[in-house]
């Protein structure tokens, strides 16, 4: 008899480890895994079409080889690209000192404006009424039109500027003052951002003195400056800018 109860004991514990190995063995985890879409984050550029291009343009007044004032036409297009820099100088044979002004106005733009141009191309082109222009005078102004381009603003055409770029943003000094003040004006412009300390220009004139010295008569050739107000000269609105930042503000 109490084998018979041990051996129905082992039955039942036999079969209660059976159930519970099964319904524990067979009960499924699901382990839910979620994948994210990697999100792009394209740099800060403004389109003005569906061809993904932004453009901008800007007139400058510089001087030839020969000393003319000339008006010339700056045009910038940024498309998608590789971080190329495209320069079309259209009828210009040479274009002396302006390779380095275009890099230097696409870095300081690149900085001011938090875009990251490596994967876009910027074309610029220059019209002018010359076969040779020299001089990084156009520096301020290709970073100006760069900018625009970049942020889909637009230039005031009542407003130029002339002026070099340095790497820092800042805006050095030019020549000529007095010719591209008159360019402008020519040209229906009201205000001529030029750099510090050169809203005035010192032009020299040269006079002959003579005077008697016992029975002689010396006479010498002296060189008179003379400080000019530039605004006054030339009856346009002249603006000093100290940095490209500062020239922005005039431009929209």
């Amino acid at each position: 008899m109490k084998k018979e109860i041990v051996f129905l004991v082992i039955i039942i514990v036999f079969a209660l480890g059976y159930f519970m190995g099964e319904y524990l063995g067979s009960k499924t985890v699901y382990i839910t895994s979620q994948t994210k879409t990697p999100v792009i984050t394209m740099p800060r550029l403004y389109f003005i079409n569906e061809s993904y291009s932004s453009f901008s343009s800007i007139r400058v007044p510089v001087v030839d080889q020969e000393g003319n004032d000339v008006v010339t036409l700056l045009d910038v297009q940024v498309i998608p690209g590789s971080g190329r820099v495209l320069a079309n100088i259209d009828t210009l044979l040479f274009w002396v000192d302006t390779q380095n002004s275009i890099r230097t106005a696409r870095s300081v733009a690149e900085d001011i404006t938090g875009t990251d141009l490596s994967v876009y191309d910027i074309i610029y082109t220059v019209t002018a009424n010359a076969s040779v222009i020299e001089g990084a005078s156009a520096g301020a102004a290709l970073t100006i039109a760069t900018i625009a381009a970049l942020e889909n603003k637009t230039i005031d055409p009542s407003v130029m500027i002339t002026g070099t770029v340095n790497h820092d943003g800042t805006i050095g000094p030019v020549g000529e003052i007095l010719a591209k003040a008159s360019t402008a004006k020519s040209l229906g412009v009201d205000t001529l951002l030029v750099p510090l300390s050169q809203s005035f220009q010192v032009t020299y004139e040269s006079k002959k003195h003579c005077e008697k010295i016992g029975f002689s008569e010396i006479c010498t050739i002296e060189t008179v400056p003379h400080k000019i107000d530039v605004s006054d000269q030339i009856g346009i609105d002249v603006k000093e800018v100290t940095t490209i930042e500062d020239a922005i503000g005039f431009f929209w």
